[in-house]
Parts: structure tokens; C-alpha cells; sequence
């Protein structure tokens, strides 16, 4: 029996069905979006009236990878094509995303002043310190999903950084631009503060992780046992 659940045969590679072809898909996507944003994404924002269409591409680009991450998962669920690859490969997809896209426009002079360096540093140690919080339960035999706060935060990064793009995708009035701005900006501090609370959840759920451990009660922090 495959401990997976994953109904397949041992000669299927690992592309042999969509769940896994999408998550590549995704990640490939990822890496045309950085390509654009390396190629285009440097200049000035006095610059970006009538060259749009980089930005326009990039934005639905963005907006492709990011919504298809539910449906990998939903096919997998669906058709028991659950592998090790894709419990592993479809989170890094997210990361590379959503973190890539983040690193690029703290960098880029239109969108550097929506989104401040030091809250992309405190989102990316929040994801290191999560990565490992998840590796050590799991290697004490529990279980550690992502909780409700997590998908939100998700969420939330998704849109906040879609709505990065969004502002220089179209050539939009002023009335307009400043409304989007004060949304985007809006944001871009509630991800901040979505991450760090949930951040702040994966610790609390670890420490009574930790303490059901420590008394022998393997049920009682939380954890389930595989």
C-alpha cells in the first residue's frame, strides 16, 4: 500500500499526471515572470507611461500562477495522486512565487516605495523559521499542517503583491491611482502583520507540541500521529 494514498503504478515518473505537470507549470511560470521583471522591471516610473505592456503581462502572469495553486492540489486529492514530489514541490512553488515577487518589487524603482525592505526580510524569516518549526514536529512523528491563519496569510500575499503589479499595469487617472495606492499599501502592511501572527500560531502550536512530548501524551498538543 502506498503510505501516500497516491493509487499508482511503481514505472509512473513523477510528470506522469497533472497534479505534478501543474506545479511545474507554476514553477516555470514563476521564472518568466522573474525574467520579465529582470528584463523590464528596472526602469524609472516616469519611464512606464506607454511601455505597459511588460507590466500588464506580468501582472496576469502573476495572477495564473497564484490562483492555479488550489487546483494541483484539489486534482491530486481528487484523483489519489498524492506523491512525495508534490507535498514537497507545490509549497516551494508558493515560496519561490510569492517570495521572488516580493524580493523583486522591494527592489524595482516603481514599486521599491510600496514595499519596504524590511518587511520583505521579516516575511522571508518568518518562512525559514516556519520551514524548520515543521521539519523538527514532523521528525518527532507529528503532523504540521498549514493552519487557517497560514492560508490566509497566503491569501493576503497573493493579493497584496498582484495589487503591487496591478498599480503600474494600467495607465490609470489620478483619482484612481491614488486610491489603488492607499489599497496597495493597506496591503501590504495587513500581509506584515498576517505573517507575523501567523508566525506567531505555528510557535504557540509547536511549544504545546513540545510539552504533550514531554508528558508522553502524543494527542494532546495537537499533533496527530501519522
Amino acid at each position: 500500500m502506498n503510505p501516500l494514498g497516491a493509487a499508482r503504478r511503481p514505472t509512473d515518473g513523477v510528470f506522469a499526471h497533472w497534479p505534478n505537470r501543474i506545479t511545474a507549470i507554476r514553477f516555470a511560470g514563476s521564472m518568466v515572470l522573474f525574467a520579465i521583471f529582470a528584463i523590464w522591471g528596472g526602469i524609472e516610473p516616469a519611464q512606464i507611461v506607454g511601455r505597459r505592456a511588460p507590466f500588464l503581462i506580468a501582472f496576469w502572469l502573476f495572477v495564473v500562477v497564484a490562483a492555479t495553486d488550489f487546483l494541483d492540489g484539489y486534482l491530486a486529492r481528487r484523483d489519489k495522486h498524492i506523491t512525495a514530489f508534490g507535498r514537497i514541490a507545490d509549497p516551494f512553488t508558493d515560496k519561490v512565487l510569492i517570495l521572488g515577487t516580493m524580493v523583486y518589487l522591494a527592489a524595482m524603482p516603481w514599486s521599491e516605495r510600496y514595499l519596504p525592505v524590511t518587511v520583505v526580510v521579516v516575511i522571508i524569516a518568518r518562512e525559514f523559521l516556519v520551514t524548520g518549526i515543521r521539519g523538527y514536529v514532523e521528525s518527532l512523528g507529528y503532523e504540521f499542517p498549514a493552519d487557517r491563519f497560514g492560508k490566509i496569510k497566503m491569501i493576503v500575499q497573493s493579493i497584496a503583491v498582484g495589487g503591487l503589479i496591478w498599480l503600474e499595469a494600467w495607465p490609470w487617472g489620478d483619482a484612481w491611482l491614488r486610491f489603488w495606492k492607499v489599497v496597495v499599501i493597506g496591503l501590504v502592511w495587513l500581509t506584515l502583520f498576517t505573517t507575523v501572527g501567523s508566525g506567531v500560531t505555528y510557535i504557540l502550536k509547536t511549544r504545546a507540541i513540545l510539552a504533550a512530548e514531554r508528558r508522553g501524551d502524543r494527542d494532546g498538543g495537537g499533533g496527530v500521529q501519522p
